[in-house]
């Protein structure tokens, strides 16, 4: 598998949404202090729109004199004092994550991962990749990540069977993050909703903007001056799930659609690479049909 580093400063990353109302900060950080807990790091946001209030609490674990587990069994108690519509997760920054690849012929996005993890700068180690096809199996291996073919049918309507072993393969190394990275498939309704919340994709368009495939080609037609990039979480509406992060260039009329392709191929790599990091860092809170981000 590829590597993954050991950060020296282990924390406890408490990440919470509930109503907005006056107390919520001071419930929360008395609760923390109460056993000497040290804040490394705090983020606060309160949607006016919504009238929720989201935070992300970064907590030394060398100042929190108990395990992560009954950490969270002293916390429920605060967060049931917060509202039962409170959504919150604490996780140890100490426990190892784990990333799944999916791909099928486009490497710019798999090479940068698969780099990205080996210097130790990718917060998880990547486990495996699965392709549709095969072109990319020494890439993956030439990392020391295990590769595994899934064949798809040609037939939209006959591809059931190969997501279902896609599935199985992933399921198998219990991922944080499943992401598909340059994947150019669709994934059924019933699959989104098994990964929701983990599934991650690159989009290569300023989504909303030019949705589903040949992206660049419909910018190229539009005369567009920018393009950009796109990483989301899947949901069964084709490029419509909560939105991590995106990003732009700027291109001109001598820029041919090859150009363009080259260009936001760049972007692509930076998006994707962003947005998994603070997916696995747990900066990335999502409340309907968007997100928070602590970043």
């Amino acid at each position: 598998m590829a590597s993954v580093s050991v950060a020296d400063d282990r924390r406890f990353v408490l990440s919470l949404g509930c109503p907005d109302r006056p107390g919520v900060i001071a419930r929360i950080t008395s609760f923390i202090a109460g056993f000497g807990g040290s804040i490394v790091e705090a983020g606060y946001h309160s949607d006016a729109e919504t009238g929720w209030f989201f935070t992300r609490q970064a907590i030394a674990a060398d100042t929190v004199p108990m395990a992560p587990a009954e950490l969270r069994a002293h916390f429920a108690n605060v967060a049931a004092e917060l509202g039962v519509e409170t959504e919150w997760t604490l996780h140890d920054s100490g426990a190892p994550k784990r990333t799944v690849l999916l791909v099928s012929k486009e490497p710019h996005c798999l090479h940068d991962l698969l780099g990205r993890a080996a210097s130790g700068e990718l917060p998880a180690s990547i486990e495996a990749v699965i392709g549709n096809h095969r072109d990319l199996a020494e890439v993956a291996l030439a990392h020391g990540v295990k590769f595994h073919h899934v064949p798809f049918p040609a037939d939209p309507a006959e591809r059931g069977p190969a997501f279902e072993q896609v599935r199985e393969l992933v399921e198998s190394y219990d991922p944080d993050a499943i992401v598909l990275a340059k994947f150019m498939q669709v994934l059924p309704d019933w699959l989104c909703g098994q990964w929701a919340g983990r599934a991650l994709n690159i989009h290569h368009s300023f989504l909303p903007s030019f949705v589903g495939a040949r992206p660049y080609h419909q910018a190229f037609a539009r005369g567009v001056k920018l393009i950009g990039a796109t990483c989301h979480y899947v949901t069964a509406e084709l490029d419509a799930g909560p939105i991590i992060e995106q990003d732009v260039v700027r291109i001109d009329h001598s820029d041919t659609v090859r150009d363009m392709v080259r260009r936001g191929r760049d972007v692509e790599r930076l998006v994707l690479a962003r947005g998994l990091r603070w997916h696995l860092e747990d900066r990335v809170l999502v409340h309907g049909g968007k997100t928070v981000v602590f970043s």
